[in-house]
Parts: structure tokens; sequence; C-alpha cells
């Protein structure tokens, strides 16, 4: 049986203080319960470190030799708990974070420069993937996800969210001409996911009731991937503000159908797994991404 922190720390008290009671007072226990620890102690190492008399208490050789050892440990237990300290008020250490491609590049890259000059002492690893991972499996710190969260073993921290709209580039609409309605769109190359397939309901409203059930013309499995066939001219597509807000402002994309579109966003949450106090590294770095993305 392993000897315990209690045990250790009860031996050392009492050859500093010179008594069991001087430990007991510096311990603020009882001395019944430092003179049981130091039994227990003794017992294990199946020696005696201490003789005690009635007046003073005297270490034996292997005492002598065992708090050397035992002095050796509880300064390296101060020195991690004072490191753990520090990191709290500086946090550092790898974080590792996992976001679809085109939430990686076009909301979690950007900020990186300012994230990195508040924590420089963070070592952050980013890494895309389209479809949900296992955070335990892959070793992630935090995952962003879009969407409605299935998983209840995780917690989740909202982000944001992102209006979906209809979009395509100018000239595409000046050689394939403007759908004025719904139905029109029967006519144009509609840019889909391969999968999930409610990403392929757009937010359109008719007949239909909300949403419209396209069937695409050509499917990806990154919206990034989509977003380049957009601003190639190939035909529309159903995005999210967070990787078109720059191309719409620049005028490389032009939302179609604005009138018929239903107002839908996007939840976007940070999940994470929490089964003790969230290390420093990551809960600083969720509370950046809330602050500039709330």
């Amino acid at each position: 049986m392993k000897s315990t922190l209690e045990e250790l720390q009860a031996f050392v008290a009492v050859v500093d203080g010179g008594s069991i009671t001087a430990a007991a007072d510096q311990l603020g226990q009882t001395v019944s319960g430092i003179s049981r620890a130091l039994g227990r102690l003794e017992k294990k190492l199946e020696t005696t470190l201490l003789r005690r008399t009635t007046r003073r208490t005297e270490l034996t050789e292997e005492g002598q030799a065992f708090l050397l050892r035992t002095r050796a440990i509880l300064a390296s237990i101060d020195d991690a708990e004072e490191s753990m300290a520090a990191r709290r008020q500086q946090p550092a250490g790898r974080l590792r974070v996992n976001a679809a491609t085109p939430f990686m590049l076009h909301a979690v890259v950007p900020l990186v420069p300012a994230f990195r000059a508040a924590y420089p002492q963070i070592t952050l690893e980013l890494n895309t993937d389209e479809m949900y991972i296992d955070l335990l499996e892959q070793r992630t710190d935090v995952a962003i996800r879009i969407g409605r969260l299935q998983d209840s073993t995780l917690h989740a921290r909202p982000l944001c969210t992102s209006r979906l709209r209809v979009l395509a580039s100018p000239e595409y609409l000046a050689r394939a001409g403007k759908p004025k309605g719904v139905a029109e769109l029967s006519g144009h190359t509609l840019l889909g996911f391969n999968e999930p397939e409610s990403l392929n309901r757009w937010p359109l409203r008719g007949t239909h009731g909300d949403e419209w059930r396209i069937v695409p013309s050509l499917t990806a499995s990154s919206g990034e991937t989509l977003r380049q066939l957009a601003l190639e001219h190939v035909g529309l597509v159903c995005l999210s503000d967070f990787m078109t807000a720059g191309d719409r402002e620049a005028g490389r994309l032009v939302q179609v159908l604005a009138r018929d579109t239903v107002d839908v966003r996007q939840p976007i949450n940070a999940v994470y797994y929490r089964n003790t106090q969230l290390a420093a590294r990551i809960a600083c770095f969720l509370d950046f991404l809330q602050e500039r993305m709330g």
C-alpha cells in the first residue's frame, strides 16, 4: 500500500515542529489524527521513522533518509500547484481545436493573431473535419459545431448564429438569368451537399411550405468547395453568412429570391467535455470566441 500525502505531511510536520502536538497545531488536525497517520506510514514502510518519548521525538537513521525524499516529494507537489496557479493567471499549453473547414477559414483563422497576442503561451493546433468527430478519440479540446446539437454528453457554449441565404455570382446571373420565383430554380444549376441531406433544404417559402428541397446539379462535401464553385460562376448555392459576408460586401456574390427567403439562422456552438474544473487554456479560448462572435 502506497503512502498518502496526508501521512507524508504529518511526518514532516512532526519533525519540523518537534512534537506531535506542534504538528497537529500546524496542520489544523487532532493529536490522535497525526499519531495515527505516523503509525500507518511506519506500518507501510515496515520501519521506525521516529523514536518518541514523553519529552521529544528523534529521527532514526531510516527516518533521516526518508525525510530527505519526503521533503523533495512535497516540494515537487508545491511546485506543481504553483505552476497550475500560474497557468490560470497566464494560460499555457497545447489547445486542440476542431471545426468544419469553412468555419475555420472564415471565422476562426482571422481571430488567431489577436488570440496569440493575448495568450502567447498557448500553442494552437487547428484541425478541420467536415463531419462531427469524437472529441476524446481525436484528442480534441474544443470543437465548433454548426446546427442543432444532438450529443447530450457534451457541454456547449453558444457563440453566435448565422443566417442562410441563396446566392450566385453576378456573372452567373447575367448568363443564366435571375430567378423571379422558387419555381424558376428548376431551370438553374443548383450546387448542394453530398450529405447530410438536410443541408439541401433551402429556406425558401412557397406552396411547398417554408423550405424547398433541391435536387443538386453538382454536389460537394464542403461548404467551402461550394462557395468556390459559386465564385467561379457555376451555379446557385445556399450558404451561411459566416463564410459569404465578405463576398456579398465585395459584390462577388449576390442574394437571390430575398423576398422568398425565410429568416433561418444556424446556431453555432463550441462543445467540449467537462468532468472537472475547466482548464484555463480552454476557458480563455471559449471566452475569446464568445466575446468576438457574439
